[in-house]
């Protein structure tokens, strides 16, 4: 689900056009910038979920603001550019994962475009969030070893019996295996 959206245009008239048509597809935090040197700046302080870029703009042309957004940040980004530059920014922009959409934009162009944004975004963060879990499993494990290591050279147990033992106290205790591996580390690294 697309929370937040910044439009970075310089034309008043181009920002409330994408206004309205944010407002009817239902979304509320939009925030509007002039110049992409505005927007880089306000990345310093807080993410979007959706940026859209209405180019050229005052200060550069919007294609390296909206590439280096698209790869640095979880943003979704689309860029609106004049028909006739629309082939080579698209070829330009799309490895970088930015949506590329040729002006004038009709509504339902934008709308597939916003659809797809969404998606995108959806399944970007499906696999963050699979991405920190993974993380997460990886660090019990670091620290379950780290346990049983010592287990076995202040214990004289074999890993065989570390693993048993850490696994026991979990189920006795109730708790992680993590846990009592914590237990452990604080018992024999301090």
């Amino acid at each position: 689900m697309v929370d937040s959206v910044l439009i970075v245009s310089c034309s008043e008239k181009g920002t409330e056009s994408i206004k309205e048509m944010l407002d009817a597809a239902e979304f509320h935090q939009i925030a509007a910038l002039r110049s992409c040197g505005e927007a880089r700046r306000l990345f310093l302080q807080r993410s979007f979920d959706l940026v859209i870029v209405n180019a050229p703009l005052k200060d550069e042309s919007g294609e390296d603001f909206s590439r280096q957004i698209a790869s640095e940040d979880l943003s979704q980004v689309i860029l609106m550019v004049r028909s006739e530059h629309f082939d080579a920014v698209s070829a330009i922009c799309e490895n970088d994962g930015v949506l590329t959409i040729a002006k004038p934009v009709n509504k339902a162009v934008f709308w597939s475009a916003l659809k797809l944004a969404k998606a995108a975004q959806s399944r970007l963060r499906r696999g963050q969030e699979e991405n920190a879990k993974l993380r997460q499993k990886i660090e019990d494990i670091r620290v379950v070893d780290r346990a049983k290591c010592l287990l076995i050279s202040h214990m004289n147990m074999s890993e065989k019996d570390a693993h048993r033992f850490i696994e026991k106290q979990a189920m006795n205790m109730r708790c992680t295996k993590r846990d009592v591996a914590e237990g452990i580390l604080k018992t024999y690294e301090a």
